[in-house]
Parts: structure tokens; C-alpha cells; sequence
């Protein structure tokens, strides 16, 4: 704000100083933003991603969930698996709408499959 009546300043004194403040004005806006926004977006952002990776270490050190865990890696790895594959095919032949979607699909399937295999071999504690 207060560099607004500089930047909207007609004279031809104030003509020599307009590149500096607009590049002033522009960069404080946009450093404001990320400031305010996108700063406090990416703590969040680690704060949950820092649950989830906790939440998967103590689901592969329980013990009631041995056998939960051979299913978890393997869709792991082949998520990892479709990653590469995914960044390959784009470097390779260029992203398409149809290489998304069948990314997207695939990747839909084997979580669900996941899911699936992981339900279908787990066992309550106390059912032993």
C-alpha cells in the first residue's frame, strides 16, 4: 500500500522510478502469499505425511499384523513399480490423457486389491 501512489504516479520524474516499483510492489505481493498460504499449506502438508509414515511403521512392527504385511510391501512395491513406469512412459512418449487414466485406474485397482488381500488375512488379536 504504500508503494501505490509511486506506482500510479503520471509524472515524468516518478517515470524513472515506475521498473523498481513495480518490481517491488509485485515481488511483496507474491511473497505475501507465499508467506501466508503456501508456507503453512507445505507444514501441514509434512504434518501429515509425518502421521502416515508413523501410522505404517507401528502397523509393521505389530505383531497381530504379520500377516498383513507381506500384502502391504508387495503393493508398495508395485505402486513404486507403476510410478517408474508412469515417469518412463512420459519421458518416453509424452503424457496423454489415456496413459493418465490408465495410471489413475491402475492404481485404483491395486489399492483396492490391496485392501482386499489385507482384510481378507487379518485376524482380531483376540481370535487366535
Amino acid at each position: 500500500m504504500g508503494l501505490a501512489p509511486l506506482l500510479y504516479e503520471s509524472s515524468r520524474q516518478a517515470q524513472f522510478l515506475k521498473p523498481t516499483v513495480i518490481t517491488l510492489t509485485y515481488g511483496l505481493g507474491f511473497g505475501m502469499v507465499l508467506v501466508l498460504l503456501v508456507v503453512p499449506a507445505l507444514v501441514a502438508m509434512q504434518a501429515d505425511v509425518a502421521r502416515m509414515v508413523a501410522a505404517f511403521k507401528r502397523m509393521l512392527r505389530a505383531r497381530g499384523h504379520r500377516a498383513v504385511r507381506g500384502p502391504v510391501i508387495l503393493m508398495g512395491l508395485v505402486s513404486l513399480a507403476m510410478i517408474l513406469a508412469g515417469v518412463a512412459g512420459f519421458i518416453a512418449f509424452g503424457a496423454t490423457v489415456k496413459a493418465v487414466g490408465a495410471f489413475v485406474a491402475g492404481s485404483f485397482v491395486l489399492a483396492l486389491l490391496g485392501y482386499l488381500i489385507a482384510f481378507a488375512m487379518w485376524r482380531p488379536a483376540g481370535s487366535r
